[in-house]
């Protein structure tokens, strides 16, 4: 792994930010459909453990700051558009200690706070005909069976190539193949790892969505390989509709997961879930049911976002045979003179997860996430966000936790 000190990050923003700047085209949509961004996130993470069981620890805490720039070229004019996306990311230590590392803010664990930052930087090459696009290099999945993360200081990266077809209307198709991942706070490209063991060099997608216009209905079809771990279908069903004042939706989604090729697990999962929702104005109240049934947790690729209903900030209700239901409430203050402040409550119950000798057990979670974004002045647009979790279960056992984000985008070009 690449770990890099204060000065040497500093550089590599730098040469990161003048890449774009030096590059030259003769076509003229390559440079004037240019556009590049630099995202500073400043993260606080501490996860309380309630108890210290002896040789462990009774925290985590780690406090970071990340750069993230993002360099996006337009497409050379001509029957096929070429153009060339630049990443980079930068993550800086600001707080750490041995007996509080391991928060997945950083390179670290538990008993070695690691290096003082880390960095990386890596390229995407694309070609236009039409309404098809190639990309080929550094990807950015967010297909439902294979979401890149982005829930700690750096988001979750992907080598591999990604095709996207939308020639007839309304119809989305997308296809691809995933060769390594660079994990959320590690700059190693490496084999592909799943939430029920073994890795592959190679996870292999074939899907899409279609809409029905006159319906609000959208149906989506997907097909995922993680050579030699598992196979996996989803049927995915969303609709949406007006009830006088009040906007409803369901999104409804099935997994069939099973074995593929040499894992040593025995996989054959089920997973359903369910999402009701229900808005009017300031308010939104949804409804959540997940069943994963299975003799193994529900199969998807690591620390990815599951496109389940009750993945959220800790625990994602996906043990063997586990059920669970959500019930969770927004509010946009805007519409009470507070422009900018958003928040939701969330509490989700899952049972009937299959402990082996040890029984059934049970757990829950219950979130507060706020969000203010300042609306005008010299700090307009900078984004505070506060997360608070509390877990109680049989597996996980009892966390309290608080996450403090403060995020600034800046537009470059």
């Amino acid at each position: 792994m690449k770990h890099v000190k204060t000065s040497t990050l500093a550089a590599a923003v730098a040469l990161t930010l003048a890449a774009p700047l030096a590059t030259t085209a003769s076509a003229a949509g390559f440079i004037e459909d240019t556009k590049a961004t630099l995202q500073l996130r400043n993260f606080y993470f501490n996860r309380d453990f309630r108890s210290t069981p002896p040789g462990g620890r009774s925290k985590a805490e780690e406090w970071a700051q990340g750069f993230i720039f993002r360099g996006e070229s337009g497409y050379s004019q001509g029957p096929v558009g070429l153009g060339l996306d630049v990443y980079a990311a930068a993550g800086l230590k600001l707080y750490s200690e041995d007996d509080t590392a391991g928060t997945g803010l950083l390179p670290n664990a538990f008993g070695d706070e690691g290096p003082d930052g880390y960095s990386h930087i890596t390229g995407t090459a694309k070609a236009k005909v039409s309404n098809t696009v190639l990309k080929v290099g550094n990807l950015f999945p967010a297909i439902p069976i294979a979401q890149a993360s982005d829930i700690r200081l750096l988001p979750q990266t992907y080598t591999g190539g990604a095709l996207s077809m939308g020639e007839i209307e309304n119809l989305d198709v997308q296809a691809g193949q995933l060769r390594q991942v660079n994990y959320r706070a590690s700059t190693d490209r490496e084999d592909i790892g799943s939430t029920v063991g073994g890795t592959s060099d190679r996870f292999n997608y074939l899907g899409g969505t279609y809409k029905f216009t006159q319906s609000n209905t959208t149906l989506g079809l997907w097909r995922g390989e993680l050579d030699d771990v598992y196979e996996q279908n989803l049927l995915n069903l969303i609709q949406g509709f007006d009830l006088g004042a009040w906007k409803l939706g369901a999104n409804l989604a099935y997994f069939d997961t099973s074995d593929n090729g040499n894992q040593p697990l025995n996989i054959d999962h089920k997973m359903k879930s369910v999402m009701l929702s229900a808005g009017t104005g300031a308010h939104m109240f949804r409804l959540g049911y997940q069943h994963s049934d299975g003799d193994t947790s529900f199969p998807y690729l690591a620390e990815n976002n599951p496109y389940i209903a009750n993945y959220i900030q800790i625990l994602d209700f996906a043990r063997a045979d586990e059920k669970s239901w959500q019930a969770r409430y927004d509010l946009d203050f805007a519409r009470y003179g507070i422009p900018g402040l958003k928040g939701l409550v969330r509490y989700v119950s899952g049972d009937n997860i299959d402990m082996g000798a040890a029984g059934n057990g049970k757990e829950w979670e219950r979130d507060i996430d706020f969000t203010y974004t300042v609306q005008s002045g010299p700090l307009k647009n900078v984004a505070l966000q506060w997360r608070n979790a509390m877990v109680r279960s049989d597996v996980a056992g009892n966390l309290d936790e608080n996450r403090l984000i403060v995020n600034y985008t800046i537009p470059l070009m």
